[in-house]
């Protein structure tokens, strides 16, 4: 059965990733005074009492804003409102109730899900007086508490259990598993029965429409402004008998290019996302050809050891043979170190070829996890020296006495020589490319290991 689901709605900086950050002990939520930082919703599991529940943070609602994100931020609230199976209503004792905390208190009324109002910046216990005005949004009685020390916290909890315990938690609308978690929830990092797949690449080359095309719902918001995902948002959803959770992160810019604080916190979730991830889906903005920005993320997804595809977005505005062909040279020049990668042309916006990514994901996953047993590594290996090609170094002639794979996720092999230090790297690209002739290894960084023996 699955937990119950809280939704945290308000106002822009009313406190609510801190009360998140508070209540589920971490501090993955961002939390920065600049307004409209939670964007899109996230997921932060918590519990109080033994009662497991997932908490939804969500971004700031304001009516009649002329911000350019902001009828996408309150659509976003108010999915969570209708996937949650109770609301907690935050509003600022300091600022009072405001017309359009008045507005959100409309707007909850009417969604039929239990609600509770809760009153933050309550720092100093004992001001109670500053919780009347807040009667007047018709929601029930004000709960004081303050996010930033935790007073109030506990006798919230016990109560936000009770009302939990009688709300029945089966939810599953269009297909996606209510087990939705934040982008990095540890206990469900590396679930074995789970396909971790991160959609990663520079700010709007389109991570958020493949995402919401691979799910089937509008899970993210899209935008033409690069840089609209901070968080990095999870999705659980199972195909044809397999569960993929699918975690669309903030484009990933140069260091020297991050400018606001917020902006640097979305450039670390989404290495920890490439971290967490089995496959990742890199996605290359066809349009613009590739850049030294992709062949930077191609990078680090090949360094910290994930299975990779290669996905050419947008390649329906390439319309010449000539501009597509000059794109294919550009990835087999320039990206070489990830050629075990394959590479798919789509358009998420219409869905071309869109079906094709999954096939891919389930071959580099099971490469990525395979182990090939050792009897077939030796008779590769006894091969390799009837051929002759070797290594000397003055009197030293390299020998490679025996292989076998000692990891998985990627696939690691050890080979053990009588001279392992004169294995230069021509040679060690030589053994990777023999090793990927002979066996299903697409889609997946090797590691090779070398180690003396006599």
């Amino acid at each position: 059965m699955a937990i119950p689901i809280v939704a945290v709605v308000g106002r822009p900086n009313v406190g609510k990733s801190t009360f998140v950050n508070r209540i589920a002990l971490t501090k993955e939520a961002i939390v920065h005074e600049q307004r409209g930082v939670t964007r899109d919703r996230s997921y932060h599991r918590a519990d109080w009492n033994g009662i497991d529940f997932m908490l939804i943070d969500t971004g700031g609602i304001e009516m009649g804003s002329g911000d350019a994100f902001q009828e996408s931020i309150r659509n976003q609230a108010l999915m969570a409102t209708e996937e949650a199976d109770a609301i907690i209503f935050l509003v600022d004792s300091r600022a009072g109730a405001t017309a359009d905390d008045v507005e959100v208190a409309r707007l909850l009324k009417r969604s039929g899900r239990p609600v509770m109002l809760v009153v933050n910046k309550m720092d100093d216990p004992g001001k109670e007086d500053e919780l009347w005005d807040f009667y007047n949004l018709g929601i029930g009685d004000p709960w004081p508490v303050s996010s930033m020390h935790g007073h109030g916290t506990g006798d919230l909890l016990d109560e936000l259990v009770v009302l939990l315990s009688n709300v029945a938690n089966n939810k599953d609308e269009h297909g996606i598993i209510a087990e939705m978690v934040n982008a990095d929830n540890s206990n469900t990092d590396k679930d074995e029965a789970t396909i971790n797949v991160a959609v990663i690449g520079r700010p709007n080359a389109g991570k958020s429409s493949l995402t919401n095309r691979l799910v089937g719902a509008e899970r993210s918001i899209v935008s033409e402004v690069a840089g609209t995902t901070r968080d990095a948002i999870d999705t659980v959803i199972e195909r044809e008998g397999v569960c993929y959770r699918i975690i669309d992160t903030a484009g990933i810019r140069r260091k020297s290019q991050i400018d606001e604080s917020v902006e640097y916190y979305g450039f670390v979730r989404a290495l920890r996302a490439i971290d967490r991830a089995d496959v990742a889906l890199l996605l290359i903005d066809s349009s613009l050809g590739l850049t030294d920005q992709d062949q930077r993320v191609a990078n680090l997804a090949d360094e910290r050891g994930c299975a990779l595809v290669v996905l050419l977005n947008k390649w329906d505005l390439l319309d010449t043979a000539e501009a597509r062909e000059e794109l294919r040279t550009q990835i087999n020049d320039r990206l070489p170190f990830v050629a075990y990668a394959p590479v798919i042309a789509i358009s998420a916006l219409t869905g071309r070829s869109v079906h094709r990514i999954w096939n891919a994901i389930n071959t580099a996953y099971a490469n990525y996890s395979s182990s090939i047993p050792t009897p077939k590594l030796n008779a590769l290996l006894t091969k390799l020296r009837e051929f002759g090609h070797t290594v000397s170094k003055g009197k030293l002639h390299l020998r490679l006495h025996y292989v076998t794979q000692t990891g998985t996720r990627p696939p690691q092999f050890t080979f053990f020589a009588n001279h392992p230090h004169i294995i230069d790297e021509t040679f060690k690209r030589y053994l990777e490319n023999r090793l990927r002739e002979a066996f299903p290894l697409e889609g997946t960084p090797i590691r090779l290991k070398f180690k003396k023996k006599d």
